[in-house]
């Protein structure tokens, strides 16, 4: 009986712990938490990432510019034939058959304006990057936002749909059950079944919306599809957030955080320091030389016989440009650049100004629609309630139940409808201001 209670004992152990760690596999997480899974996961961002970091290499390789370039230097010739030239009339050659040397140089700059105007550069390079980076969480950040609403959205539908289907199917079976006593008319059962079923594929449609959410969600999220995925909370969480928010910014607000706005200014310094740079063709540049060398010639290929000589040499060398043409195109065209630039700008901003008034305008009017839609709600709830009395006691029609079930039904997805169009239009607000944080309906809740 022990060698079989130990088997037993383990199985069941091992039944426990598969039943727990598929449990274990539904993952709950919260907005914010969707928003920091896609920030860490998601390949977008990680490229984005990977992009700062080969700019800043850019940077380095600059800097390197400053420090000396030492290089080891060797040489060997052959003479086919010697100079000679003619003297006192007799022809003289010069010149040995073999010459080799070999050393060390080295440079240093002294005075290089381009190089301190692509150091400058660089620099700028890299914020820019840091810039970019930013667009890429604020739009991720946006993205992830309007994803789970849009799930919430389609799993509180189909809650609705559910419900109202359920209580189509309720109808159905007290309608069907006073036909079979002959309390009522063939046509109640009729318009009863035929609200239930209309109800169905509608239901099934919801589903299928669900399950695309969840699956756009996942992919924002860097996940796989056989994972499953649960979401905290549904739309009437942030209805009370909605109204606690009473400053609301304005659309002159954009300039310091807009994305947009900022790589527009990062590239306007960009440009700047290019026309500095394209200044720099027009000033003298000035280097430090150093070499060390040793030079053997002979007459023979005996090479480990060559008798080696050294010498060293240390001196400056200045380049001063006198005239090219390209430098003057180069100016201008940087210029150019600059101006257009420069109205690019202003369209930009006129149009991001534009969109944050669209987006004010669309939460001020769906804050007004849920507040309407809110009191439709229990308005049809008791109608539903008073046509199911007027039915039941016969003074009431099968349409009259049928189009209070279908006003309730309305009223409820129009209710949620306006809570996600205020929802995504502050989703969308957050983006055109550059704002990182999203509502958080625990800290609301507070």
């Amino acid at each position: 009986m022990k060698f079989l209670l130990k088997p037993v004992l383990a199985f069941a152990m091992l039944a426990m712990l598969a039943t727990s760690a598929k449990a274990q596999e539904v993952l709950k997480v919260t907005l914010q938490e969707a928003i920091q899974i896609a920030l860490s996961e998601n390949p977008t961002i990680k490229v984005a990432d990977q992009e700062i970091q080969l700019k800043k290499e850019a940077n380095r390789e600059v800097l390197y510019g400053l420090l000396p370039e030492v290089n080891l230097v060797g040489s060997f010739s052959h003479t086919i034939e010697k100079q000679s030239f003619a003297i006192m009339g007799e022809v003289m050659r010069v010149g040995t058959l073999n010459n080799a040397s070999g050393g060390m140089t080295a440079s240093l700059p002294v005075f290089v304006p381009a190089l301190y105007q692509s150091m400058k550069l660089t620099k700028t390079d890299v914020q820019l990057s840091l810039e970019k980076a930013r667009s890429s969480r604020l739009d991720m950040v946006n993205q992830v936002t309007k994803a789970f609403y849009q799930l919430l959205l389609a799993q509180d539908s189909y809650m609705v749909l559910q419900k109202s289907y359920k209580q189509s199917e309720d109808n159905f079976n007290i309608v069907n059950a006073k036909y079979e006593q002959g309390s009522v008319s063939e046509y109640d059962k009729i318009s009863a079944e035929v609200q239930m079923r209309s109800l169905k594929p509608t239901l099934v449609s919801a589903g299928n919306g669900v399950n695309l959410a969840m699956l756009q969600l996942k992919v924002l999220l860097g996940m796989e599809s056989d994972i499953e995925l649960s979401v905290v909370g549904n739309l009437k969480d942030y209805e009370m957030a909605m109204f606690s928010r009473q400053a609301q910014p304005q659309p002159e607000d954009i300039v310091g955080g807009n994305t947009t706005l900022r790589q527009l200014d990062l590239n306007k310094d960009m440009l700047q320091r290019n026309l500095k740079l394209k200044y720099t063709n027009f000033m003298p540049s000035l280097a430090l030389s150093f070499q060390y060398m040793y030079t053997s010639m002979s007459e023979n290929w005996r090479m480990f016989h060559y008798k080696w000589n050294p010498y060293a040499t240390i001196g400056l060398n200045l380049s001063v440009p006198l005239f090219k043409g390209g430098n003057f195109s180069q100016v201008k065209q940087a210029k150019l650049q600059l101006k257009q630039l420069d109205q690019n700008r202003i369209n930009a901003e006129r149009q991001l100004k534009m969109q944050a008034q669209s987006y004010l305008n669309n939460m001020a009017a769906s804050t007004e629609q849920v507040v309407s839609n809110k009191e439709a709600v229990l308005q049809a709830e008791k109608g539903r309630v008073i046509a199911e009395k007027r039915y039941e006691v016969g003074r009431g029609t099968i349409l009259e139940l049928n189009s209070s079930e279908v006003a309730l039904t309305q009223a409820k997805l129009t209710y949620n409808q306006s809570i996600y169009d205020y929802l995504v239009a502050k989703a969308d607000l957050d983006l055109v201001m550059g704002v990182e944080d999203v509502i958080n309906v625990e800290e609301e809740k507070k």
